[in-house]
């Protein structure tokens, strides 16, 4: 008893290390499996540790595969700024492709000019699969964030239509994949889907990973929406008799301005906010992401569509 009521000094990360391996294995299978495979890459957390394992797996400059980028347009200008310096960084070829661009060509059609532009997404996505004839995606999803994504298996098989089947998803046993498609067909490939927030959070801490400056704490303008942040800007203002207040805020994750709030914070460093994540009860994404909130299976109809 005395034991538990002793204040926690240290977290162990040796688990990291098997972590790291994994993930380092399975980029290099891609590699080895696929003709056209790329990273899907943001510039947020998640995905700054997968290019980190990458990095590791190849060496700087050396990577094998482009990094894929799906602009909506309204993403955080702090977070771009950061994808394209860690690009020019580690040598990578960024591909970047706008869901502006999909709405010029008539493909996305938004059903009011403050719709999010954040499932529309998926549209751009799929163009951009077929103008380079990807066979394979990485992404930074996480079993922990979310019911659908926790449906995934690593190596994720996409129909010629870009839909994902769950219930026709391929057994993954002893760590071999079946990488077998048909032409039209790709794989959504997610190296660390076994990692929880914690872990990306200790790796980003033990890595001493540069982040964007929005993942720590910062004061800025907010609005209380339904039990979330909701950050007053531009495309974000308040409404009528909200009251703004100005807050110590950081965003646990990253994505359209139009969707994404930060949570109330006082965590200015990666190990300040590894304490934080141990004391949270909800998951990022349902404490930070308005489009999830619509349904409880919002997220898997996206990702039968095509999201990622």
């Amino acid at each position: 008893m005395n034991a538990m009521t002793e204040p926690l000094h240290t977290l162990s990360n040796s688990h990291l290390d098997a972590l790291e391996e994994e993930t380092i294995f399975i980029l290099r299978e891609v590699a080895a499996a696929f003709e056209r495979p790329a990273l899907l890459f943001s510039g947020g957390k998640d995905s700054l540790v997968m290019l980190k394992c990458a990095e590791k797996a190849f060496g700087a400059g050396r990577l094998p595969y482009p990094l894929l980028m799906i602009d909506t347009g309204h993403n955080f200008p702090e977070v771009t700024d950061f994808r394209d310096f860690r690009a020019r960084e580690l040598g990578a070829e960024l591909i970047v492709r706008s869901v502006e661009d999909s709405m010029k060509r008539g493909t996305v059609r938004l059903a009011h000019p403050g719709e999010s532009r954040n499932v529309h997404q998926s549209v751009t996505l799929l163009e951009a699969i077929e103008e380079f004839r990807f066979d394979a995606l990485m992404g930074g999803a996480r079993r922990d964030e979310e019911k659908a994504r926790a449906k995934e298996r690593i190596f994720s098989h996409r129909d010629s239509f870009g839909q994902w089947q769950p219930k026709a998803q391929r057994p993954e046993l002893w760590t071999l994949f079946n990488t077998r498609i048909h032409p039209g067909e790709h794989f959504r490939v997610f190296p660390i889907s076994n990692w929880t927030e914690l872990d990306v959070w200790q790796y980003i801490a033990r890595e001493g990973l540069a982040l964007p400056a929005i993942d720590n704490t910062q004061p800025r303008a907010v609005v209380d929406r339904r039990g979330l942040l909701v950050p007053v800007t531009g495309l974000t203002p308040a409404k009528d008799g909200e009251e703004v207040v100005v807050r110590n805020v950081r965003f646990r994750t990253v994505g359209d301005i139009t969707c994404t709030c930060p949570v109330e914070s006082d965590a200015a460093t990666p190990e300040q906010i590894v304490i934080e994540t141990l004391a949270a009860e909800v998951s990022e994404r349902g404490a930070t992401r308005m489009d999830d909130k619509t349904s409880e299976a919002s997220m898997e109809k996206r990702k039968k569509d095509g999201y990622f």
